[in-house]
């Protein structure tokens, strides 16, 4: 006859009780946690300091949930969905343009555009590209690979004017399946320097050292007619938004939720890094 050990039998019971409700512990742990993908070295936006007005948005949103933000650093900004979205490493990223393919995004928070810096006191009054100074051959304008900017250059016949200033941005390498990391600050400065008349530049980015120049700059939004001989638009301004991964439909509606909820703080952020904002 089969005799059934007692004691054996609840400090199993015991046993599952309690792995049971170390499951259910760490599930709200992680209900109560939001992953935040940020790059390591990226300011403006974000840095293993927590020193970027991506890092602050962050917070901000992290609040509106009621969830502890970790971060979760990158170093490559191709690899960022990749290997860290889509790996579940973490669980949303900021600064995505709207619309972007590789992930669910939310709501846009906020809207801005490509600006022309130039110094005061050489009172370059350009707004857009149909300005006579940008077809002038010793009209030196900076700008960045793989930019609206460079498509611009090379529609109005500029681009190779600038060829030798660009190769240097990028430390004489190609931008061809590498991640170069260029510092908009040396734009900044080479326009201080009169290196450069003038840069176009995506104003978050930039509209913090411009701010901070001890030499009086202008940072004006460029109108958004910028056309290829085609007739098809080159936008020169774009709306952000946070991804989360595919299908996470749930997280979404969340940070929706928290976006809404915390506009007023994140405006004030984005106003305290004086980035022009345009309505959405």
């Amino acid at each position: 006859m089969h005799i059934v050990n007692k004691k054996s039998c609840i400090n199993a019971v015991q046993a599952a009780l309690l792995g049971f409700a170390g499951m259910i512990a760490l599930q709200a742990q992680a209900a109560d946690e939001l992953k935040v993908c940020a790059g390591k070295d990226e300011l403006p936006y974000s840095n293993d300091k927590q020193q970027g007005f991506e890092n602050e948005i962050a917070k901000v949103i992290g609040k509106a949930m009621n969830r502890k933000v970790s971060f979760v650093w990158w170093s490559d900004a191709r690899y960022a969905v990749r290997d860290f979205l889509d790996k579940k490493q973490c669980d949303v990223l900021l600064g995505l343009d709207k619309g972007d393919p590789r992930v669910l995004t939310t709501k846009t928070y906020y809207k801005s555009g490509y600006v022309f810096v130039t110094r005061k006191d050489r009172e370059i009054d350009i707004h857009s590209w149909d300005h006579p100074y940008l077809k002038e051959r010793n009209f030196r304008l900076g700008f960045l690979p793989d930019s609206p900017a460079k498509n611009m250059m090379l529609e109005i016949g500029r681009f190779d004017d600038m060829f030798d200033y660009l190769t240097e941005l990028t430390d004489f390498k190609s931008t061809r399946n590498r991640y170069i990391k260029i510092d908009e600050r040396k734009l900044v400065d080479d326009v201080v320097a009169m290196r450069l008349h003038a840069a176009a530049l995506w104003a978050p980015s930039v509209a913090k050292y411009v701010a901070e120049s001890t030499t009086p700059l202008n940072m004006v939004l460029i109108e958004d007619n910028a056309q290829r001989a085609n007739g098809s638009k080159i936008p020169m301004q774009y709306e952000t938004v946070m991804g989360v991964r595919l299908g996470d439909e749930a997280l979404k509606a969340e940070l929706d939720k928290a976006i809404t909820s915390s506009q007023k703080e994140i405006n004030a952020v984005l106003e305290k890094e004086h980035i022009p904002l345009l309505p959405i």
